[in-house]
C-alpha cells in the first residue's frame, strides 16, 4: 500500500493553486506546508483529506518523463467537478469525463495535464446509482 507520493513542480506557488482548485472536488484540502529552510532544500506542500497528506509537490524542476497520478473519486459527479475545476485552475483536457470500459464495465475517470504535464486522473471505480 502507498502512504504517499510526490512530485517537483517548476512554478511552486503555480502548482500549489492549481492542486488546492483542482483536488478540492475530491476533498482535497492543501493540509501543510513545509518551508525551504526546513527542509534544506525545497518548498513543500502536502494535500489530503483531513488530517493526513499523502499527495506533495515540491519545488525544482519537474520530473522527466512526466507521470501519471490517479486520485480516487468517491462517485461520478466527483470526477465530473474535478475536471472542471482542474481546467479552471489551468490545466489542459487530456480525456473528459467518461466511461473506459477497457479497463472495467464501471471505470469512470477524466484525466487534465497540470502545469508541468503531468497526467493529472481523477476516477471513481463505482456503478452509477
Amino acid at each position: 500500500m502507498i502512504d504517499h507520493t510526490g512530485i517537483a513542480v517548476s512554478d511552486y506557488e503555480r502548482s500549489k493553486a492549481f492542486y488546492t482548485q483542482a483536488l478540492a472536488p475530491l476533498g482535497y484540502r492543501l493540509l501543510m506546508e513545509v518551508s525551504a529552510e526546513l527542509t534544506g532544500s525545497h518548498d513543500m506542500a502536502g494535500f489530503g483529506e483531513p488530517p493526513k497528506t499523502d499527495f506533495w509537490i515540491s519545488s525544482g524542476g519537474p520530473n522527466r518523463p512526466a507521470i501519471h497520478i490517479a486520485f480516487r473519486a468517491a462517485d461520478r459527479a466527483a470526477v465530473d467537478a474535478f475536471h472542471a475545476a482542474a481546467l479552471a485552475a489551468g490545466g489542459i483536457d487530456n480525456g473528459g469525463p467518461g466511461v473506459r470500459p477497457h479497463y472495467h464495465p464501471h471505470y469512470y475517470g477524466a484525466f487534465v495535464r497540470d502545469p508541468d504535464g503531468y497526467n493529472i486522473e481523477a476516477v471513481c471505480h463505482s456503478a452509477p446509482a
